[in-house]
């Protein structure tokens, strides 16, 4: 009976011996919760926002001047991100009608716009004229076609003339003006290759697919390929203008706003007279 109270007493003896080592060995005490803690707190409540994506329709012409705009503006508001639907104006209208998502247009004719307003897609109030723009005769650079302007291309050594479709693109109905006013829209048919938007014509005349064709400046300007042969008379077609408006359907009315406020401000506006565009009188 002695021995056996002895042999418990030396096992507690030994656990209590065990349990002291344990806690003189540097065992570190239990942290709080993550929950708890003041630093966890901080970082949950510095979530970034959600990021708003935005749907701009623009023209083809404008393709360069804001993909540089947009990569500052960008920058600048870390939770917008702007996505481009370029294109001829004539078929962006088509779709903003049809209900295809944008929440800005920005066009290369008046036109285009005030068809939008009037069907109440586009608050007049929200809409104004931004750039101007000019018509040239473009042939491919070092080639050796002489066409300064727009009679000589009825010449023989020119076989295509590169044209944007008339009812699409802004750039080919003003080319298709010029031409009617200078009575040789009709005897060029045989020779005209219509491109579905302006850097489709620069694009003709850049492969030699097309020996002269009618784009921008600004579009002549982005390319090493071609060359101005010679500037369009203005007085032979209407004014080239860029109006820039808000979507009624947009679902960032805000986002929008300030963006559409952004593409007025000198930053923006110098941004587009370095690619070779004209600012509108306000």
């Amino acid at each position: 009976m002695k021995k056996t109270i002895f042999r418990t007493v030396s096992l507690f003896g030994l656990a209590l011996m065990l349990f002291a080592a344990g806690c003189s060995s540097g065992s570190a005490p239990a942290q709080p919760s993550a929950a708890a803690s003041p630093q966890a707190g901080a970082t949950a409540s510095a979530q970034p926002k959600t990021q708003v994506e935005l749907t701009i329709s623009a023209a083809a012409s404008l393709t360069d001047a804001l993909k540089e705009i947009a990569a500052t503006y960008e920058k600048q508001h870390a939770t917008i991100k702007l996505n481009f639907n370029f294109g001829a104006s004539g078929a962006l209208q088509q779709q903003i009608e049809q209900g295809a998502p944008a929440d800005l247009f920005f066009s290369a004719a008046a036109k285009n716009m005030k068809d939008l307003v009037d069907k109440g897609l586009i608050d007049t109030a929200q809409q104004k004229s931004l750039l101007l723009n000019e018509l040239v005769l473009i042939v491919p650079e070092g080639g050796k076609v002489a066409a300064s302007k727009v009679e000589d291309l009825t010449a023989d050594s020119i076989k295509h003339v590169a044209v944007g479709e008339p009812l699409t693109v802004p750039a080919g109905t003003y080319a298709k003006e010029a031409l009617t006013n200078a009575k040789l829209w009709d005897a060029l048919q045989n020779k005209i290759v219509q491109g579905k938007d302006v850097r489709q014509v620069l694009t003709y005349v850049e492969s030699g697919n097309a020996e002269a064709g009618f784009v921008y400046k600004t579009d002549a300007l982005t390319s090493k390929q071609v060359k101005i042969a010679g500037t369009i008379d203005p007085k032979t077609y209407k004014a080239v203008e860029y109006p820039a408006g808000i979507v009624k359907a947009t679902k960032h009315g805000k986002e929008t706003g300030d963006f559409y406020t952004y593409l007025q401000s000198t930053e923006a506006l110098d941004v587009f007279v370095k690619f070779g565009f004209s600012v509108a009188a306000k």
